[in-house]
């Protein structure tokens, strides 16, 4: 999931540079799901690891 995060940061990085602004904004409007995705499922295993519910490896 990261891996992906990143390879959309730098796709929007590069198409914005480039000029393609359509691409560019939906390159980083995924990259923001996929970042707030992620966050909500650290929450979660942090949140459960605390409560004693989850095992983190």
């Amino acid at each position: 999931m990261l891996q992906l995060l990143l390879i959309l940061i730098v796709v929007a990085l590069v198409a914005g540079a480039m000029g393609f602004t359509g691409l560019a904004g939906a390159a980083a409007t995924l990259a923001k799901v996929v970042a707030g995705i992620m966050l909500i499922g650290i929450v979660l295993i942090l949140l459960l690891a605390f409560m004693g519910l989850a095992v983190l490896f």
